[in-house]
């Protein structure tokens, strides 16, 4: 008798064990899908993660702005309900952010563009006309510039100092830190197109490609230029008591606040939407969001969001994000983007 209650005690032990071990399992089911990312994208991504939410019925996404360069270190930081499902990015993803997440298990990746940023200079609405070159740009906030046949520290402290035609005002520029993608786009689009146009950096880049992006992106830290974090707004605020600074942003933010801002042109053309459509802005560039393939079948709906993302009502031509200053892409462009939304297809490792 004694036995049998032995027997019937460790069954009843071995159920509950297995009983516990579920409920644990089932801890772990994560709902709610987790984004982060740029801080350009982000206003877009809560948008669409708010009608999302509305229309499926599932609950809103967490969505976070971390600037592209940071979101990208935690997405590819970690597979399954532990990590990020979603990556927001002013940029493309670079080869070396997707070797970090080759490197940690996360093989396939669904890359999809939702539209257009341009890169805006501008300052208070009462500030000075400002007409910039993207070698003026270079030669202002650059690190080390050329003079007398070699790279020297930057010693100019006027705009004047870098073009006589431009006002006789301190160089005073308040920009994103190094993890944002608008950072990233503004050395590339006009810090490197800038440093070009001096034949001794064009004869570095023939010469050495690595040595002349180092020297083409590299930002003065003399006070200069000042990181202000991911927060736009904070930019927006000083400009409107300093009347001399000047801020850089993406245009969906500057659409925004255009009562209290004035765009600067850059070689010769000033920042509107049909030219970032069209590419004539020289600070044009591309909006992304990544995916997760391997995450999909762990939060089902993360299908429905992306579809919602790339359908015409969201990101088309007349649809909702426009009304919040995204730059859509043409109607044929996004069908091609929402066929890869639906299909899943994943995206072919970067160049670069």
């Amino acid at each position: 008798m004694e036995n049998k209650f032995i027997k019937y005690g460790m069954m009843f032990m071995a159920v509950a064990a297995i009983g516990l071990a579920g409920c644990g399992k089932k801890e772990e089911v994560r709902n709610r899908i987790a984004i982060v990312g740029s801080s350009t994208v982000f206003p877009f991504s809560s948008v669409v993660a708010e009608q999302f939410a509305t229309s499926s019925g599932n609950q809103v996404p967490k969505v976070e702005s971390t600037g592209t360069g940071g979101g990208m270190k935690i997405f590819c930081s970690s597979t399954g309900l532990s990590g990020v499902d979603i990556t927001n990015a002013s940029r493309p993803m670079k080869k070396s952010e997707w070797d970090d997440c080759q490197k940690n298990g996360i093989k396939d990746i669904i890359e999809l563009k939702i539209g257009y940023d341009g890169i805006v200079i501008a300052d208070s609405k009462d500030g000075a006309e400002l007409n910039l070159s993207r070698k003026d740009i270079y030669l202002a906030l650059a690190k080390q510039v050329p003079i007398d046949g070699k790279l020297v520290d930057n010693p100019y402290k006027l705009w004047s100092d870098v073009n006589p035609a431009l006002p006789k005002t301190k160089i005073e520029v308040m920009g994103p830190p190094p993890t944002s993608g608008t950072r990233d786009a503004f050395v590339e689009l006009i810090m490197e197109k800038g440093a070009e146009e001096i034949p001794l950096l064009k004869a570095l880049k023939e010469k050495d490609k690595d040595a002349f992006k180092a020297a083409s992106t590299a930002i003065r830290e003399d006070g200069a230029w000042k990181d202000m974090g991911e927060n736009d707004n904070l930019i927006v605020q000083a400009l409107t008591t300093n009347k001399e600074a000047y801020g850089i942003f993406g245009y969906s933010f500057y659409e925004e606040n255009k009562d209290r801002l004035k765009a600067a042109t850059i070689d010769g053309e000033i920042p509107e939407l049909h030219k970032i459509i069209e590419g004539k802005y020289p600070a044009s560039r591309s909006l992304y969001f990544y995916t997760k393939k391997a995450n999909i079948p762990l939060i089902p709906s993360i299908k429905d969001y992306l579809l919602e993302f790339t359908s015409a009502k969201a990101a088309g031509e007349k649809g909702y994000l426009v009304s919040r200053g995204l730059i859509p892409l043409k109607a044929e462009d996004l069908a091609v983007q929402a066929k890869i939304a639906a299909s899943q297809t994943t995206m072919a490792a970067p160049k670069e």
